[in-house]
């Protein structure tokens, strides 16, 4: 084998091992906050608040100035006297991310099981909202910072959202 084709051979091995140490490497930060935002919203829909505010930060606080213990009353209260309530967290958008912060926007759909019947009658899924959220990186960890969210519309839902919506109400969305 002569030199040039021994170091064109070196050279791919080098760039093929370079990829592989990469893509079998520790996750992305934005897989890991993808994979956190899908895990919170298992929690929100199985309504575990004590596992949810392990994603919470110590500082953290919301729109309306409530810090992590008032959250995590809130949300005990709202899983509780709202049993009939179901969130849908359907997708997440990471509009910034640092190396220990990140600005993320969330869809949410929010309904009552009573809203079954006006989702066939009237289409209606129930209650959509925006959240936005900041997020830190503590101890290797993601943990949710500050968050405000606001009611939106079907036309303002990022597509990915309208696509879950879609395939959770088949009948409702053309």
């Amino acid at each position: 084998m002569n030199k040039k084709r021994r170091s064109i051979l070196i050279l791919s091995l080098g760039i093929f091992f370079v990829f592989l140490f990469i893509s079998c490497g520790e996750k992305s930060d934005k897989a890991v906050i993808l994979e956190l935002m899908d895990k919170a919203g298992q929690y929100i829909e199985q309504k575990d608040a004590d596992n949810l505010m392990l994603f919470v930060a110590e500082d953290y606080s919301d729109f309306r100035g409530r810090d992590k213990r008032e959250t995590e009353e809130m949300a005990k209260h709202y899983f509780l006297e709202y049993q009939g309530i179901i969130t849908h967290v359907l997708s997440t958008k990471i509009d910034e991310i640092a190396t220990d912060e990140a600005s993320i926007r969330t869809d949410v759909l929010v309904s009552s099981g009573g809203a079954k019947l006006f989702r066939k009658f009237v289409k209606f899924a129930g209650d959509y909202y925006r959240i936005r959220a900041r997020l830190v990186k503590r101890d290797g960890t993601w943990l949710l910072q500050y968050a405000e969210w606001e009611y939106t519309s079907l036309d303002i839902l990022f597509p990915e959202s309208v696509s879950i919506l879609k395939k959770i109400f088949p009948n409702l969305i053309p």
